[in-house]
């Protein structure tokens, strides 16, 4: 990397540090590389282009509010893949890496076909997961409208889009086993889980900038599981399972739910800091 590119890197992280942004260098040259429209390692100039320089100072502007580096240049790794983000979907965590890989495991094993995703975002569960085995087919359903599109348009990237339906309706529609018609393998779940009065102790990354409605779940967080529980069954072929994330300290109770509409406990399987995040169930 030549000297001018590290002198600006250097002067923005001072800048960050100086609006209480802790960001790292990672993150700089990823908003440069926004800017500039190609890799820092192909950059042999001497200062930006006005066009650059105004793109940069308006990202750089965004990340002191707390905006996500992800929701400034629009897309976001996961697993294998890069996803188009915004603002109307949840920002990909690495933790649900965890839920994937269970999935494509079940999947290989198991010889599963066809796979549902409830609450779908932006697609990087069951698009990776279509992605991974070309075999399969998807159905991807979403309450957001906003949400569907971005799934659209991250299924095309990834050229799955022939292998997958979206649904835009709400779980709690009574019509939603009709408008979805069939049953399923396997039935994945990224749910809102976070207490209605915990989202306000939240980082301003995420309180600010992913959707209240993929975050909120209710006074306790469960009331998606309790609804995804009525559901399920009636969408699940015999021998298939059900893998849900979960926030930390939630997986007994969410079992115990899933428990009284006579589901198994298959297994509970922990994230990266050792927190059990992904939750198997057999019907």
């Amino acid at each position: 990397m030549n000297l001018f590119l590290e002198n600006l890197i250097n002067e923005t992280t001072n800048k960050l540090k100086q609006n209480e942004i802790e960001a790292t260098r990672f993150e700089i040259r990823l908003l440069l590389e926004f800017a500039i429209g190609k890799s820092l390692f192909d950059f042999n100039g001497t200062k930006l282009s006005e066009t650059q320089q105004k793109i940069f100072d308006e990202a750089i502007q965004k990340r002191c509010l707390h905006m996500p580096v992800d929701k400034i240049i629009g897309r976001r790794g996961f697993y294998k893949y890069d996803f188009m983000v915004n603002e109307d979907v949840l920002s990909p965590r690495p933790d649900t890496e965890i839920l994937l890989e269970a999935a494509i495991d079940y999947c290989k094993k198991n010889n599963y076909k066809n796979v549902l995703e409830l609450g779908i975002g932006s697609g990087c569960i069951l698009l990776s997961l279509l992605a991974e085995i070309k075999d399969i087919k998807g159905v991807g359903v979403d309450i957001s409208e906003k949400a569907i599109a971005i799934a659209k348009k991250n299924a095309d990237n990834l050229k799955v889009s022939s292998r997958l339906e979206l649904i835009n309706i709400d779980w709690n529609d009574d019509s939603i086993i009709n408008r979805i018609g069939k049953k399923f393998d396997i039935i994945l779940s990224n749910p809102p889980y976070i207490p209605s009065q915990e989202i306000k102790t939240l980082d301003k990354e995420v309180k600010n900038f992913d959707p209240k409605i993929a975050l909120d779940g209710g006074k306790d967080g469960l009331d998606c599981y309790r609804r995804l529980a009525e559901i399920i069954p009636m969408l699940l072929n015999g021998g298939g399972v059900v893998m849900l994330e979960c926030g930390e300290g939630q997986a007994n109770d969410i079992c115990h739910i899933f428990e009284k509409h006579g589901f198994v406990l298959q297994q509970i399987l922990p994230d990266l800091n050792k927190i059990e995040r992904c939750i198997i169930l057999k019907k």
